[in-house]
């Protein structure tokens, strides 16, 4: 990759091209149980570079305004979410959720009231998830409406992560899917141990290989909301296995598993820091405990539910214990601490010039591709593409066709 090409993707600040395309689509920026009660506690939220504060007024409307308080610049994170709006600590100043200055207690002209308001945010609440759009007004897009939103909260797994490193590297970890079969070689062929092929029994784990192939073949298809990546594999049976993710602008997948799908959505906090927030659906999903053992996010000295940080780091070995890999692949415990490990190890911007891409990379080269497109459209003064309705869209779970045979013809979508 062309290192003016690797700068392009990864830095998201305000003005740079990459910023003002994920500013263009509407983005999870908190989850919904964390700001449930009306004049609860404001949320800080990172998205791009910036800082916003959310809060849940007194009559439960959400409010984004700029963190810094227009007044002069004290953080609003800190204040008084009181009486349908959020008051400033240090002079009292009060804005309602629209931004609206509703108090000034130390200006003595009421009529600053109609005069100043603090920038604020469409933001709204689907699917346990707090959205928030920070682009042009004008350029607002329709919200979107992914299948989840139907499913009643108490059935959806929501977890956040936070990792810091660039959302690019986050990202390209999870459209690898030849990683699949190796890096996760404990949860999706756990026969490695004894050089026979076994296949997991937990329909709830997307790792779950239905074959032992470890060099995928990778089929790309364009589509309106970027593309499906479908992944074949050979079986022992003469026959193949395909399974199909869809990579959806701008920077969005959905890992499909024998029991749920998961949509995953990688959030760039800045250049450096990323938020991964993991939607499944289906069968177990209403098992947090389950599901936190599965990805390995039950270590409280790793992760924890209040600031969801995460803690791997060269410092602890990212949690890896070398005294288990007799009997455990990467001597981590589960899929989120192997694949956190892999892309912190990277260093925070992995240097893409240096990389030597194979066949099993295809999926990686269409997404930039797509990204890079997406810049230089904006970059233009044109629009990025815009999203058609995602309700229809999942991926295809690990199906059985004919060599040759166009798995296209084998979903029914």
């Amino acid at each position: 990759m062309l290192k003016e090409d690797n700068e392009t993707l990864c830095r998201v600040g305000p003005e740079t091209p990459m910023g003002q395309v994920f500013r263009r689509y509407w983005t999870p920026i908190a989850v919904a149980e964390r700001l449930s009660e009306p004049d609860g506690d404001p949320q800080r939220v990172a998205f791009c570079g910036e800082r916003f504060v959310l809060f849940r007024d007194s009559d439960g409307k959400l409010g984004l305004l700029d963190e810094l308080c227009a007044h002069r610049g004290a953080s609003l994170a800190l204040g008084r979410n009181e009486g349908c709006g959020i008051r400033c600590l240090y002079h009292g100043w009060k804005f309602a959720h629209d931004g609206a200055l509703m108090e000034a207690p130390n200006y003595p002209d009421p009529g600053i009231l109609g005069t100043i308001k603090a920038p604020a945010y469409p933001v709204r609440e689907a699917g346990g998830l707090i959205w928030g759009y920070f682009g042009p007004k004008e350029k607002e897009p329709p919200f979107p409406d992914y299948a989840f939103f139907d499913v009643p909260v108490e059935r959806i797994y929501i977890a956040r992560v936070d990792l810091n490193a660039n959302y690019l590297q986050v990202l390209e970890g999870g459209l690898d899917s030849s990683h699949v079969t190796m890096l996760h070689s404990n949860a999706s062929r756990p026969g490695w141990r004894t050089g026979s092929f076994s296949r997991t029994d937990d329909p709830n784990n997307p790792s779950a290989m239905a074959v032992d192939d470890t060099a995928p073949r990778l089929e790309i298809e364009a589509t309106a909301f970027g593309f499906h990546c479908a992944a074949r594999r050979k079986s022992e049976n003469a026959t193949e296995s395909v399974r199909v993710v869809p990579f959806i602008l701008p920077s969005v997948r959905m890992i499909p598993a024998q029991a749920r799908e998961a949509v995953l959505f990688e959030v760039p906090l800045d250049d450096e820091h990323t938020s991964t927030y993991l939607i499944a659906h289906g069968p177990y999903t209403d098992d947090k405990a389950r599901n936190r053992r599965l990805s390995g996010i039950d270590d409280p000295s790793l992760w924890s539910e209040d600031d969801y940080i995460w803690r791997g780091s060269w410092e602890n070995n990212f949690g890896q214990d070398r005294s288990i890999m007799a009997e455990n692949w990467t001597g981590l415990r589960g899929l989120e601490q192997e694949d956190a490990a892999m892309t912190l190890s990277m260093g925070v911007i992995r240097d893409r010039t240096r990389e030597h891409l194979g066949p099993s990379d295809a999926a990686i080269v269409q997404m930039r591709r797509t990204l890079l497109d997406a810049a230089k459209r904006v970059q233009a003064g044109e629009d990025p593409p815009a999203l058609p309705s995602l309700a229809g869209v999942n991926g295809l779970m690990d199906t059985e066709i004919a060599p040759g045979q166009r798995w296209q013809d084998v979903w029914d979508r």
